[in-house]
């Protein structure tokens, strides 16, 4: 029997799918018949994402590594152009704030400031460099990049973050016209906060704030932003491109 879901015999990668938002959209694009590339530095988070895509009868492909090394990237994929075939999908999920070291930014420290800008932004640029080639000559494509709300809100103590995160919305926009008359499609989501392993960690006070800025009253869920990738990569975004969707129940609007 013919495999009648929407990304049957399409490849998809998403990195940083170890956990969280990674993770949920990894299953997503299985659970729509996709073969999975999934890309982490933690191995056995990332096996465990592997057996949850799995599960939906399709391939999972992963791929233990430092997303900052760009020798890693380009082994990386062409490993997973090597074993699954050309990427449709691309899902530039890695990025993080600076966690422990986070501070105003007048006490911001250079590495910090480095470390921040190169997990959150250069792995968007260099992970989609690998594939972009490709997409052009097949003139088909979906590029989705994780931004953040904080690039719109400006938080106290995440200039480093929003910078980058507003990086990846300039990246996206300029790609998009590059890309756009080869028929590629390239988006961007902004999260607002999250309830991942992340959010979970952080103090209790700050956790209650966070929840009570957004209108809707809940932090969103890891498959609530899934299911706006899901959309961005299928054939009913097919006009939609260099765009910002906001999935953060109301806290900024945009």
């Amino acid at each position: 029997m013919t495999d009648q879901r929407q990304f049957a015999g399409k490849i998809a990668v998403v990195t940083g799918a170890g956990n969280g938002i990674g993770r949920a959209a990894a299953i997503a694009y299985a659970q729509e018949g996709a073969d999975v590339a999934i890309l982490d530095r933690e191995a056995a988070a990332l096996a465990e994402t592997a057996e949850l895509v799995r599960a939906h009868k399709v391939k999972a492909l992963p791929l233990v590594g430092d997303m900052m090394d760009q020798e890693v990237v380009a082994e990386s994929f062409v490993r997973i152009k090597r074993d699954l075939g050309p990427v449709d999908m691309l899902l530039n999920n890695i990025g993080q704030t600076a966690r422990e070291n986070y501070s105003e930014f007048w006490q911001a420290k250079p590495e910090t400031l480095q470390f921040v800008i190169g997990v959150s932004l250069m792995t968007t640029l260099t992970c989609t460099r690998q594939v972009v080639e490709d997409m052009r000559e097949r003139r088909s494509g979906k590029i989705v990049s994780i931004s953040s709300d904080s690039a719109m809100n400006g938080d106290i103590g995440t200039v480093d973050y929003a910078s980058a995160k507003a990086g990846v919305l300039g990246f996206t926009r300029a790609l998009a016209r590059e890309l756009g008359p080869f028929k590629v499609n390239v988006n961007a989501v902004c999260p607002g906060p999250t309830n991942t392993r992340a959010m979970q960690r952080i103090p209790k006070d700050a956790y209650e704030r966070a929840r009570n800025m957004i209108p809707l009253g809940e932090l969103s869920e890891p498959e609530d932003i899934a299911n706006a990738v899901i959309f961005l990569s299928s054939e009913k975004s097919r006009f939609i491109t260099g765009q910002t969707l906001m999935v953060n129940g109301g806290r900024v609007f945009y």
